[in-house]
């Protein structure tokens, strides 16, 4: 099962993973969000109601993420959009909307102000 981390982390601990996976240290799949905030403005009900369409399902048209999720195309279009810019979502030579993993695992820890 490949599996993505989607974490929320600073710009040096993100700068140490990479330096970590440059000298060959295994890291896994990871996408990292400055803020939590910037992870939740993201990652909508909506736009993880998509993630989870795309789980597993190889690549997809827009239309058919569209039914699977019984969701207008137009909306589901802006939504993918947001998660490509992201790079959440990957497109495909065929046009197609790939999210290469088979499960998502979402990582931050909220703090006493």
């Amino acid at each position: 099962m490949h599996t993505v981390t989607l974490q929320v982390s600073s710009r040096e601990e993100t700068d140490k993973r990479f330096l970590a996976a440059l000298d060959g240290e295994p890291r896994g799949a990871v996408i990292s969000f400055a803020t939590p905030e910037l992870l939740w403005q993201i990652l909508t009900a909506k736009r993880w109601e998509l993630l989870k369409a795309f789980c597993g399902a190889g690549p997809v048209s827009i239309r058919e993420a569209s039914r699977r999720v019984g969701r207008d195309v137009k909306a589901v279009h802006a939504d993918v959009q947001a998660l490509l810019k992201a790079g959440i979502l990957q497109k495909t030579e065929q046009g197609r909307i790939l999210f290469p993993y088979d499960s998502v695992r979402v990582n931050f820890m909220l703090h006493a102000a």
